[in-house]
């Protein structure tokens, strides 16, 4: 079950969320309520939250102050947004410093909840096998954070979507930056080129699925982000030197 916690002014909203998630039958435990966003930073630094369901509007701290201040903490916790019609301006802006959706409060019902939840718990997942392939291959250099704030906007992103498609094109959008500036800056900041790190993400994340589950290799590769088997392998074995199957042999040895 995946904590969550909920940080909406309005007691109403907090009883109609909490029946809601009742009724969803999703993976997610209701740990705790605040009532506005300073509130609620204390409430995140205390339970460590998965996932933050935040209004927008609300008294002393608004909820996408709440979600800078988290990030700038280091926090992980997924943010979705709680808003009305008349707010979509900042729902976009929570979006763009990370937010993983929002939910309309006029309008939310069971399936607008699944839907939004859903893809929350796919996003967890993929941060959990993250943290087990960090946990099995600790000869993986962490990288570092760079000194440019939209340079370690990039690489969080990578981190947590790197089993996507990925372009050098979504990333500049990503950042509202040009596309060959971005190239070359982070090469400049991080030391490879953007490809590299995005295979080097991916090869890690598949030589902890072939070390710890019988999943096929083919099932493997579409999981990390590989758009075919053979292309898979290649990248695989220039990487580690031996095909995906050699690998999982190699580990099963050892043991």
């Amino acid at each position: 079950m995946w904590r969550t916690l909920i940080v909406e002014d309005e007691q109403h909203a907090r009883a109609s969320l909490r029946k809601l998630f009742a009724k969803a039958n999703l993976p997610f435990e209701i740990i705790g309520e605040a009532i506005n966003g300073e509130e609620g930073l204390g409430m995140i630094r205390e339970l460590q939250p998965d996932v933050v369901i935040s209004d927008i509007f609300m008294p002393v701290m608004d909820g996408v102050r709440l979600l800078q201040l988290t990030r700038e903490e280091g926090l992980e916790c997924r943010f979705v947004m709680l808003t009305a019609v008349s707010e979509f301006e900042y729902a976009r802006q929570a979006i763009e410093y990370g937010a993983s959706g929002y939910l309309m409060k006029l309008s939310l019902d069971l399936t607008g909840l699944k839907q939004a939840m859903e893809k929350v718990a796919a996003e967890l997942a993929r941060m959990e096998k993250l943290r087990k392939a960090d946990k099995w291959f600790p000869e993986k250099s962490a990288q570092e954070p760079t000194d440019h704030p939209e340079m370690n906007r990039i690489i969080a992103y990578i981190e947590e979507h790197f089993a996507e498609d990925i372009t050098l094109k979504s990333l500049a959008d990503f950042i509202r930056m040009d596309a060959s500036y971005v190239s070359d800056l982070f090469k400049k900041k991080t030391g490879t080129t953007l490809t590299h790190y995005i295979q080097n993400r991916r090869i890690q994340a598949a030589k902890m699925l072939l070390a710890e589950t019988e999943r096929t290799v083919s099932d493997i590769g579409r999981n990390v982000g590989f758009e075919n088997d053979n292309y898979f392998i290649k990248i695989f074995k220039r990487w580690c030197g031996v095909t995906p199957n050699e690998y999982r042999k190699e580990q099963k040895n050892v043991l």
